[in-house]
């Protein structure tokens, strides 16, 4: 009997406290192990914050898989494509495009989003990216379409 009253007074004073506490974004325990649910703040860097990763991703990914030695020289034209564009409890992510100067000379587009939470173990932002008539395994066909809204 005095197990059951102490779970109970625990069970109110948790119920309590919650209501009086404001609101929060997500803690580190809610992001990782979803006890409560995922809850996303939506706070995500501007497009230009991924081009870095995306230019040493794929220089990485062109010479380990392709045995090739392109490089992404330059990115013009950086512009937001949609923002949250699908329901409001999905992880959000900002889309993005832009033209790259790849170093055999031509210019192709580049297709991508910055998620939140999507790095490795779920810490910060991440980012995916295709570079149409780039996409040699085919992940994001048909012409990069599927790395957009």
């Amino acid at each position: 009997m005095v197990r059951k009253s102490i779970v109970w007074t625990a069970v109110v004073f948790s119920v309590v406290i919650g209501m009086l506490l404001p609101a929060q974004s997500a803690s580190w325990l809610e992001k990782d192990i979803y006890l409560f649910g995922p809850r996303f703040d939506g706070d995500l860097p501007a497009c230009e914050a991924g081009l870095s990763t995306i230019a040493s991703r794929f220089a990485t990914k062109e010479s380990r898989f392709w045995n090739s030695n392109l490089e992404i020289l330059n990115f013009e034209r950086v512009r937001e494509v949609a923002y949250r564009p699908w329901a409001a409890g999905t992880i959000p992510r900002r889309f993005c495009t832009a033209v790259v100067l790849v170093s055999d000379g031509k210019k192709h587009a580049v297709n991508y989003w910055i998620g939140e939470d999507t790095a490795i173990i779920g810490r910060s932002w991440g980012v995916e990216w295709c570079v149409v008539g780039l996409d040699r395994n085919w992940a994001y066909s048909p012409a990069c379409k599927m790395a957009r809204p």
